[in-house]
């Protein structure tokens, strides 16, 4: 039977099913999430291990505190908020948390390393370039394409300071990435995926689904 992509059913109903004891459907919202945290996290943090870390300690404070959660629906900025404040905690104190104990998944593959990599690896490098401030605000709003309203709302700024930002970091790029800006950036591999949902559902005493 086809499985259903998590990215297709709203958040509000898959908290109502943890709510209700199904605590395994956690996984979907760490899968559905992994590729926007990892990306923000990237943006601060530049280092793929103390990423993972601060994902790992979001996704476990973001179930901890799911039931102080007024709106389900607003899930997705919520969670980016507390992976923000993990990562900006960690880069100020220069200590991590919840470190990987699986270091066995081999992430390199052929398909991985002939797809785009030298593009990638350009735009990354671009996109480390820019100041912090507009540097959020493009990887949100431009590659996890994040409205404006969430945008503010997670980096706690006035929303034509988002468009300010936008614009400002757009013509700091522009004449480098040509219009290359989402699928290649910051690229959250599957084996990434499973050992992240492993070691949060561990974490948190759940089996995975």
């Amino acid at each position: 039977m086809k499985q259903t992509s998590p990215a297709t059913i709203p958040d509000a109903v898959i908290i109502e099913k943890i709510e209700n004891g199904e605590k395994q459907r956690f996984e979907l919202l760490i899968r559905k999430y992994n590729q926007r945290l990892y990306r923000l996290g990237m943006s601060i943090l530049a280092d793929p291990a103390d990423t993972e870390d601060a994902m790992q300690t979001a996704y476990i404070h973001a179930y901890e505190g799911l039931a102080q959660l007024e709106t389900p629906s607003f899930f997705g900025t919520w969670l980016t908020r507390i992976m923000l404040n993990q990562c900006l905690a960690q880069k100020r104190k220069g200590n991590y948390h919840l470190p990987i104990t699986n270091n066995n998944i081999n992430m390199t593959t052929p398909a991985n390393e002939l797809l785009n990599k030298e593009l990638s690896q350009i735009l990354e490098n671009a996109i480390a370039q820019l100041p912090e401030k507009y540097r959020l605000v493009f990887v949100l709003r431009e590659i996890e394409a994040m409205s404006v309203r969430e945008t503010s709302d997670t980096l706690s700024i006035q929303e034509v300071n988002v468009k300010v930002r936008l614009n400002r970091a757009k013509a700091m790029l522009r004449q480098n990435l040509h219009g290359y800006m989402k699928d290649s950036v910051y690229s959250f591999h599957l084996s990434k995926c499973d050992r992240i949902v492993h070691y949060v559902m561990h974490h948190l005493g759940i089996a995975d689904a």
